[in-house]
C-alpha cells in the first residue's frame, strides 16, 4: 500500500486584524457579504474553531488560553444560536432533552424535578407552554424551532450569546417576532449579543454598534446611528445603498458593486476592497490610513480605514 504525501500549500487568513470590544448588555452587529468571515469570527470567539493567533478576552481572561475546566465554565457563560434551527436540534431528542441536558452537564440542577422546572420556565419566556417539552423538533415550524434554540442558549443563564444569522432562514414576519424576542430577553437577562447578519435592516433594529467586515478585515466601526447617517467607507456606502426603498417615492441612489470578491488565499495588498472600489487610488495598494471621525453633535466616533 502506497502512502499519500501531503504538504502545506499555503494559508488562508479568514480574519486579519479584527479588533473590537463589547460591553455588558450591548449588541454588536457584524455585517458583510458572504465569505467575509462573519461566521468564522463568531465561532473563533467561542473556540468552536481554534484561532491560530490573537486574543479573545472575556471578563479579563484570554479564552484562547483556558484549560479544560476553565473552558467548561466559559461555555456556561457564552452560547450560540445557529442559522439553521432544525440542523442544530437533535431529531431523536425531545425538547426537554435538548434544552435540559446542559443543566445537568454544568451541575446547575440537583434532580429531574429542578431540571423540568427550569426548562418549563425558559420555554414560557420564549412563548411555549410547559407541555411542549415532550414534543420533538420536527413537530414545530421553523420559527418555533429557532425559539427552541434560543431557549437552549439562555437556559444556562449566560452573559454573552453569538447570534449567527439567527433570523436569515425565516419569513419576514417571523423575523420580526424573533428580533423582538431577542430584544426582550436582552432586557430581562442583561445579555450581550454578537449579532451576525448580512441584512442591514435587522442590524439597525437590534444593534448598538456595527463592525463592517470585508475579506476578513474591518472596514468600518461605528455606532448604529453614525454608520447609517454618515457612512465613511465606500464599502459601507455601497452596502447601505442596497437597502430597499422605504417608499416608492423615496429618492435613493443605488451604488453598484462590480467584480467578484478576491480569493482569501491571495488577497490584494493594502486595502482589500481596492480591486472593487470606485474611488481606488495608487496609495490604496499600501496600508490604508486609519481615520477616526467624531460627530460634533453626538460625540460618537466612526473608525474606518480609507483615504476618503
Amino acid at each position: 500500500m502506497s502512502g499519500i504525501i501531503r504538504k502545506i500549500a499555503g494559508y488562508v487568513k479568514a480574519l486579519d486584524g479584527v479588533d473590537f470590544s463589547l460591553k455588558q448588555g450591548a449588541v454588536l452587529g457584524i455585517v458583510g457579504e458572504t465569505g467575509c468571515g462573519k461566521t468564522t469570527l463568531g465561532r473563533a470567539i467561542l473556540r468552536l474553531v481554534e484561532p491560530t493567533a490573537g486574543q479573545v478576552i472575556f471578563e479579563g481572561k484570554d479564552v484562547l488560553k483556558l484549560n479544560r475546566n476553565q473552558l467548561k465554565e466559559f461555555r456556561h457563560q457564552a452560547q450560540i444560536v445557529f442559522q439553521d434551527p432544525l440542523a442544530s436540534l437533535n431529531p431523536r431528542k425531545t425538547v426537554f432533552e435538548s434544552i435540559g441536558e446542559g443543566l445537568r452537564f454544568h451541575g446547575m440542577v440537583k434532580n429531574s424535578r429542578e431540571q423540568k422546572e427550569r426548562v418549563a420556565e425558559v420555554l414560557e419566556w420564549v412563548g411555549f407552554s410547559p407541555e411542549s417539552m415532550l414534543r420533538y423538533p420536527h413537530q414545530f415550524s421553523g420559527g418555533q424551532q429557532q425559539r427552541l434554540c434560543i431557549a437552549r442558549a439562555i437556559v444556562l443563564n449566560p452573559k454573552f450569546i453569538v447570534c449567527d444569522e439567527a433570523v436569515s432562514a425565516l419569513d419576514v414576519s417571523i423575523q420580526a417576532q424573533i428580533l423582538n424576542l431577542l430584544q426582550d430577553l436582552k432586557q430581562r437577562l442583561s445579555l450581550s449579543y454578537l449579532f451576525i447578519s448580512h441584512d442591514l435592516s435587522t442590524i439597525k433594529y437590534l444593534s448598538d454598534h456595527v463592525v463592517v467586515l470585508y475579506l476578513g478585515h474591518v472596514m468600518e466601526k461605528a455606532s448604529v446611528r453614525a454608520l447609517f447617517s454618515h457612512p465613511r467607507h465606500p464599502y459601507t456606502q455601497i452596502l447601505l445603498s442596497a437597502i430597499p426603498k422605504a417608499h416608492p417615492s423615496e429618492n435613493k441612489e443605488r451604488l453598484m458593486l462590480t467584480g467578484a470578491m478576491p480569493s482569501a488565499a491571495n488577497p490584494p495588498s493594502g486595502c482589500p476592497f481596492r480591486t472593487r472600489c470606485p474611488y481606488a487610488q495608487p496609495i490604496c495598494s499600501k496600508t490604508p490610513p486609519k481615520k477616526v471621525v467624531k460627530d460634533p453633535s453626538t460625540g460618537e466616533e466612526n473608525e474606518y480605514h480609507c483615504i476618503l
